[in-house]
């Protein structure tokens, strides 16, 4: 019997597309220019990651901004360096982007349309239930 995880058809696709972009990029420009490009925009991105990481600190130190904004903020440039860090033109690309100052705000807009924050209900959920009192007896005994 074989197990299907639905990470294992996003990982194929991540895959399929790395592969693809590779390829193309290899076709059109060759292979020396396609590896100097990928270890380019890796540099690029860790550079990025790391003097975006040290602004974001200060930020938190001064207490610049919305506690809010400055936590988006922060996860975006997370999630750009985990990008950055897999292996990929894509992924490497769309890292940049997130690392990108004036990209943050309008990806956080993005998302703030995709996922919503549940808040609580203003009436407590309850349980509406009777409870039976049981009593243990000795039976009478027999003479």
């Amino acid at each position: 019997m074989m197990v299907r995880f639905p990470s294992m058809r996003w990982f194929l696709v991540y895959v399929v597309v790395e592969l693809a972009a590779v390829v193309a990029l290899t076709w059109a420009v060759g292979l020396g220019w396609t590896l100097l490009l990928l270890l380019a925009a890796f540099l690029a991105g860790i550079t990025l990651a790391g003097s975006q990481a040290k602004r974001q600190l200060i930020r938190l130190r001064a207490g610049v901004g919305t506690p809010h904004g400055v936590l988006t903020d922060s996860a975006l440039i997370a999630l750009g360096t985990v990008l950055v860090v897999v292996p990929g033109l894509v992924t490497t690309a769309l890292g940049l982007l997130l690392l990108l100052p004036p990209v943050r705000p309008v990806a956080a807009r993005l998302a703030a349309r995709r996922f919503t924050v549940v808040t609580p209900s203003p009436k407590p959920d309850y349980i509406d239930g009777e409870v039976i009192s049981v009593v243990d007896v000795e039976p009478p005994a027999i003479r």
